[in-house]
């Protein structure tokens, strides 16, 4: 810890002596202002230094949307302590598997996965204690998230620089197996002030939080709105009348959505024929149809659409207005230098499409326990995204693809890997071979296709293969469609040709 460090708890701190009877987190009937924001984030932090925890422990967390869950993020940036945000949507392997692959010391769970964790912490050595968050009882082995929050008296002294980790979020699954990216404080920081500059956040800014708080754009946004100064609306889960009763009452300035988020807010507006008040709204992020975002202009007129690329490794590197240059990514934010390289990291010509590479303050620290996968990702000096993308001559980016070697499917924002999926379906008895692709999709943006060879006098139902995937990995990861073929087309070397698995099936369900 140095003089020139300032740390995610700086800012509580800072919002708590500038702004003290400003609105920080609502949700449902609670409203903790900026003041008492820091108090309870003040007791918790003494009651997980009482119970054992150090500076880089790691603390789990599964759960919905809820103040504790900010609370949480801002007693670890206090003690340096890490949290662990898990996917509710995890099926119990996975869940394991992350559990397992950070080793918390203790795990807190809401109502829905109390059970689940409970039945892995049998299994994980590292979990000491499990706690409640959200509401609800408390079942054996669990103990209430209050308990840690009755300390009372002086602070000790914690010494938590700016480079502290702060958060691991797992990835999608490259290679069958997530990887944890580490976030320092300083990450966040940094995104903060890049979003702050972007945006033009102040104190009046009122963000909801309809994106689960596990994932990057929920907490980034969530992080830049507090630093700011502003106040966090958090919905448990996104419902859309909630989402539109609060943003009229709450006088919301920005959220962040994935499809289908949109198009339902759209048609529950619709439905109520115009009855809320949306003229608050500045800001939307996320990516949708030219209809979808054409009708949100008709119904917030002064919200201002935003593009940008991203991604948990990297926070926001680029950034701009929707309509400045329809259909790019926008350009390099601040505090980051975006270059396109070739196969050998030589950086490509404006127009010639490259691998995005990024230099920044918001580049991860790297991904927990793996270092070689690490020192791949940073090789030469630069953060290797796996995405192709291209240079106009004004400097706008303008996404391409994935590499091959990180193929991604995105269904309603979440990342798929075709690797996880295709490791699962080969588990199956009847399939002997299979190529996962992502095909279009109206409702949510991108769905899952497998390309699947049965086994010799083998057959197999759909469904009944789709009800498969869904038991063992997170539903949205399951394919929406399922074809059987003869046989997979080859590349000369003899594996599957992936690219021309998308030519023949892509556009077809």
């Amino acid at each position: 810890m140095s003089v020139q460090d300032f740390t995610i708890y700086d800012v509580i701190c800072r919002n708590a002596q500038c702004h003290p009877d400003g609105d920080a987190v609502i949700f449902n009937e609670i409203r903790l202002t900026h003041g008492r924001f820091k108090d309870r984030c003040d007791q918790l932090a003494r009651g997980l230094v009482r119970a054992g925890v150090e500076k880089g422990d790691r603390l789990g967390i599964v759960a919905h949307n809820c103040h504790e869950f900010m609370i949480l993020y801002g007693a670890v940036a206090k003690i340096g302590a890490i949290l662990l945000p898990i996917n509710w949507r995890f099926q119990q392997e996975e869940m394991e598997y992350v559990l397992k692959d950070c080793t918390p010391r203790f795990v807190f769970a809401g109502p829905e996965y109390r059970e689940t964790v409970k039945e892995s912490a049998k299994r994980i050595d590292s979990i000491e204690r499990c706690f409640t968050v959200g509401g609800g009882d408390a079942v054996e082995g669990f103990s209430p998230f209050e308990e840690l929050c009755l300390e009372r008296g002086a602070d000790g002294q914690f010494h938590v620089g700016a480079d502290s980790g702060f958060v691991i979020i797992h990835t999608a699954a490259v290679e069958g197996e997530p990887r944890g990216a580490l976030l320092s404080q300083s990450n966040i920081i940094h995104s903060n002030l890049q979003m702050m500059i972007g945006l033009g956040l102040g104190p009046e800014d009122s963000h909801i939080a309809i994106l689960p708080l596990f994932h990057i754009a929920a907490l980034s946004m969530a992080m830049a709105v507090m630093h700011a100064g502003g106040k966090n609306v958090i919905l448990e889960r996104f419902d859309p009348e909630l989402s539109l009763r609060l943003m009229e009452k709450e006088r919301v300035t920005l959220f962040f959505h994935f499809p289908p988020i949109l198009q339902m807010l759209l048609s529950k507006y619709d439905e109520a024929q115009g009855g809320y008040d949306l003229s608050s709204l500045r800001n939307v992020g996320g990516l949708d149809s030219p209809e979808n975002i054409k009708r949100l202009k008709e119904i917030a007129p002064n919200a201002v659409p935003g593009t940008m690329f991203g991604q948990t490794e990297a926070l926001p590197v680029t950034w701009g207005p929707m309509e400045e240059r329809p259909g790019s990514a926008g350009r390099p934010t601040p505090l980051s230098k975006v270059i396109l390289v070739d196969e050998h990291d030589n950086e490509v010509p404006v127009g010639t499409p490259g691998e995005i590479c990024v230099r920044s303050p918001v580049v991860f620290s790297g991904y927990w326990g793996r270092a070689e996968d690490t020192a791949y990702t940073f090789r030469n000096g630069w953060h290797h995204t796996g995405d192709i993308g291209r240079f106009d001559q004004d400097g706008y980016l303008w996404y391409v693809k994935r590499k091959a070697e990180k193929e991604l499917i995105k269904p309603g924002g979440e990342n798929v890997y075709p690797a996880e999926v295709e490791r699962v379906i080969l588990e199956h008895d009847c399939v002997k071979e299979v190529s996962v692709i992502g095909v279009p999709d109206k409702q949510w943006g991108e769905a899952v296709k497998a390309v699947c060879v049965l086994k010799p006098e083998k057959s197999l139902d759909i469904q009944d293969l789709i009800d498969f995937v869904a038991s063992r990995i997170a539903r949205y990861k399951k394919p929406k469609h399922v074809v059987f073929v003869d046989s997979l087309p080859r590349t000369e070397d003899g594996t599957i040709d992936r690219e021309q698995v998308k030519r023949d099936y892509g556009g077809k369900f």
